[in-house]
């Protein structure tokens, strides 16, 4: 038992030497300092292969033929800015390498360097693929056009390298051949290397340029000659690009910012290319005209020329983002890496091991149990599973199937079995279903369903791994189309572990950008190992202590948050013209929504509500109320809830509740009308416990037998302590504010506006700008805290801009435009 224990020990030792290894080298700290001495290494060799011009004939024969061992005894003898060292990497790279072309080997490492000191952004295989493609072509450029020059001077532009190349191209293709693969070469590199060097090739092998030089000629007048020197020509005005296009007719009403589109260049030249040229520069001159004719004028009178005169206040700020490209959520946390497969245990190879004698036995003992009742079978096949056992029996003809259904504790006593469940008949196989317990059930591990195939590669918007079902297939659903999820179970079925393991699938695929959770816990226990992730991954009230809620009635104000924000989501998507929060996002990434205007990339907030029958004692009506609301609308805006109950009683799961959670998990549970209460059917008083449970997804006519997978609180510490250690948001996901019915209503008699905030006068125009009354907005416009938000907000109703709180509504503003506002702000200066 010692020498187990050892091992045991050694073993989790080996394992946390390796977790602070692998943490060393990931570490930010550890990062920085190896880009820091890979930029000192490149500087340093950069130096060398400078100095190489101007002594590398001096140093030639110091270091030519002379082992690289025996080069200190040349110290202080060689020229080279760098030393003896530096000389001899110079020679080696300048002159039997690559030539000139060496520097872009400092070019690439510069970019290592920088990339791990977070310095900039770029990808390290496009730069490698450029610099090793172009290394090698300029080595062979520049040896094939000084190649009648190599014995009257020291350096060999191309290399040793290029020199051979060059030589052997030339005897074999001859000159002009090496001079149309060197051409050809350096196009496919400048072919896949930029976008812009396709159109650019089109244009000059249309002869593009010459035709545009004869347009401006025609276009030119005596005029223009004439015009004043003080007079700005349009050439000298900026040009902005990427170019704004209108996808409607532009006129003499106000163009929505949502109503652009930002193209490309790439795209603009692709469009203007299939019309006509003569339509094209008609239709140019037109556009241009027309702005000038809109534009506003200046000071002194004159018409301000410019192609973004009809955009609001606030939108050319998106005009230069179109260049970017996509918008992408992940670009705040873009370091931040998924949790590793090895912080999960292994328990089960995913292969289930068959006792044959077992099978044979029961087999034999369910016909003889039949056969004494009088019920002949045809056939019988066994399907082995991780804790479950199907056997599949085909009657004789004139056996009634609720016959076979009458005998499950017969059938049980005859196994010796604690447990077993008939399906009669199978779904859609013509079969008679007997379950029956392992006598040596396997563990479903975490890992083993999170490493698996079908997990990893799925496409679901929220991928959900449960567990593996009885013929030992991974188990997966999306919980986008669920969508709402109750969970039941008697206490120390499994339900908690099912709850972590939900979680835990979604952590594994999903970025914090992507994912919030709104965890409510009145036991206190089960969700507080989450807390260290509250930066990353979850939601919560912005004067909220916790972000885990525990008080009932902070559980009613929570979810009461959550259905304004509902409200709020729907006047996003109804103001994007979009019918969900997937077709929303998709407009929001490709940049034709505007942030100005209120606009955001909504990430899915998963809210998990534990021990929903002790809230439902303590708050009744209260709580049961915004659960209806969010489980009826929620889901086309991203908001899905998990209710998990011990207690799966009519009080606690009533009608309301059923009909608007369609799926459900079943765990085993002491009575047939508990069964009955989650899953209108029968069967989870049969189950054998231990995570053993019966799933019923939307859509599913039958419940689903699945061994939900194990996680321990170990691996889930590990995971939560992988994601708290790097970096995170600010803060947590903040939901809007909710103040119940005890709020305060006599604000403007209590409130005294000569003391007002320094920010009064901002956050007055902000509201009356964006016509919007709400904390959460002067919160994140003016990046403050909710309290400070609470006493503007305050001041601003008791100054007569906004109306009084209304509940879960949004305030009304009370001002109609700026001109109003100035005038009460004057006034109350």
């Amino acid at each position: 038992m010692a020498k187990k224990t050892t091992a045991k020990q050694n073993t989790n030792n080996g394992e946390s030497k390796f977790k602070r290894v692998k943490n060393f080298f990931t570490n930010e700290r550890t990062r920085f300092i190896t880009g820091l001495v890979i930029s000192i290494i490149t500087i340093y060799v950069g130096l060398a292969l400078i100095s190489f011009f101007f002594t590398g004939g001096a140093d030639q024969s110091k270091i030519e033929n002379v082992p690289l061992a025996d080069l200190v005894t040349n110290r202080g003898s060689v020229d080279n800015w760098t030393g003896v060292r530096g000389a001899f990497l110079a020679d080696l790279l300048m002159n039997r390498w690559f030539g000139i072309s060496s520097f872009l080997i400092l070019f690439f490492l510069g970019s290592v360097g920088a990339k791990l000191m977070n310095l900039n952004k770029v990808s390290l295989l496009k730069r490698f693929l450029f610099s090793a493609a172009m290394l090698i072509w300029g080595s062979v450029f520049f040896a094939f056009v000084f190649i009648s020059g190599y014995e009257d001077t020291f350096i060999y532009l191309g290399g040793q390298h290029g020199y051979y190349l060059s030589e052997m191209m030339m005897n074999n293709i001859g000159i002009p051949g090496t001079i149309l693969l060197l051409v050809g070469i350096f196009l496919i590199i400048a072919i896949f290397t930029s976008k812009r060097t396709i159109p650019f090739l089109q244009n000059v092998f249309s002869f593009g340029w010459l035709k545009n030089s004869l347009k401006r000629k025609k276009k030119e007048t005596p005029e223009t000659e004439d015009e004043p020197e003080n007079e700005t020509l349009p050439e000298e005005q900026p040009v902005r690009e990427p170019v704004i296009t209108p996808r409607r007719p532009v006129n003499e009403t106000t163009v929505e910012p949502d109503e652009y589109v930002f193209d490309t260049e790439a795209e603009i030249r692709k469009a203007a290319e299939e019309k006509h040229e003569a339509e094209e520069e008609n239709e140019f001159e037109y556009t241009i005209a027309k702005e000038e004719e809109d534009a506003p004028k200046t000071a002194e009178g004159e018409k301000n020329v410019d192609f973004e005169v009809e955009i609001p206040d606030g939108e050319e700020e998106m005009c230069d983002q179109a260049e970017l490209g996509k918008y992408d959520p992940r670009l705040d946390l873009s370091r931040y890496v998924f949790p590793p497969l090895d912080l999960l245990k292994f328990y089960d190879s995913g292969n289930v091991e068959v006792n044959r004698e077992e099978l044979d036995a029961n087999q034999q003992m369910i016909k003889q149990t039949l056969e004494d009742f009088g019920i002949r079978i045809a056939s019988i096949k066994a399907t082995v599973g991780p804790t479950v056992t199907l056997y599949e029996i085909v009657p004789e003809a004139g056996v009634r199937i609720s016959k076979i259904k009458n005998l499950e504790d017969d059938i049980a006593l005859s196994l010796s079995a604690l447990q077993i469940r008939i399906i009669a008949p199978m779904p859609g196989k013509g079969t008679i279903g007997i379950e029956v317990p392992n006598n040596k059930p396997q563990t479903v591990s975490m890992q083993s369903v999170v490493a698996s195939r079908k997990f990893q590669e799925c496409t679901y918007d929220l991928p959900v791994a449960i567990g593996r079902t009885i013929i030992n297939e991974v188990f997966m659903f999306d919980l986008c189309k669920t969508p709402h999820l109750l969970v039941a179970g008697a206490t120390g079925q499994g339900k908690s572990v099912g709850l972590n393991a939900i979680i835990t699938s979604l952590l594994y695929r999903k970025h914090p950008a992507e994912l919030k959770f709104v965890m409510i816990d009145p036991k206190r226990v089960e969700f507080s190992i989450y807390s260290k992730i509250e930066r990353h991954y979850l939601a919560k009230l912005p004067n909220a202590d916790k972000p885990i809620v525990t008080e009932p009635e902070d559980a009613v104000a929570t979810l009461n948050s959550l259905v304004i924000e509902m409200e709020n989501r729907y006047e996003l998507l109804v103001s994007a013209s979009a019918r969900n929060i997937k077709e929303y996002n998709e407009k929001f990434i490709s940049r034709r929504l505007n942030p100005e205007k209120g606009h955001r990339f909504l990430p899915y907030i998963v809210a998990i509500v534990d021990e929903f029958a002790d809230l439902i004692a303590t708050s009744g009506r209260e709580i049961e109320m915004p659960i209806s609301r969010i489980a009826a609308k929620a889901r086309a805006v991203g908001i899905h809830m998990i209710l998990a109950t011990q207690r799966p009683d009519t009080k606690v799961i009533t009608g309301t509740i059923k009909s608007n959670f369609p799926s459900r998990i079943a765990f085993k549970v002491m009575s047939q009308v508990d069964s009955r209460t989650i899953l209108d059917a029968q069967g989870a008083n049969r189950l054998i416990g231990k995570g053993d449970m019966l799933i019923l997804i939307t859509g599913s006519s039958e419940p689903t037998r699945v061994q939900c997978a194990f996680v321990d609180t170990p691996e889930v510490e590990d995971i939560v302590e992988h994601i708290g250690e790097q970096v995170a948001y600010p803060t947590a996901y903040l939901l809007p504010e909710y103040v119940g019915e005890g709020g305060d209503s006599s604000i403007a008699g209590t409130v005294d506006l000569s003391d007002r905030d320094p920010l009064f006068d901002e956050a007055a125009r902000l509201i009356v700008i964006q016509q919007q009354g709400s904390t959460s907005l002067i919160q994140r416009k003016f990046a403050i805290g909710y309290n400070r938000a609470g006493r503007l907000m305050d001041q601003l109703e008791a100054a007569g801009i906004v109306g009084p709180f209304e509940g879960s509504k949004a305030r009304q503003v009370l001002i109609p435009d700026e001109y109003s506002l100035e005038q009460l702000l004057n006034s109350l200066k």
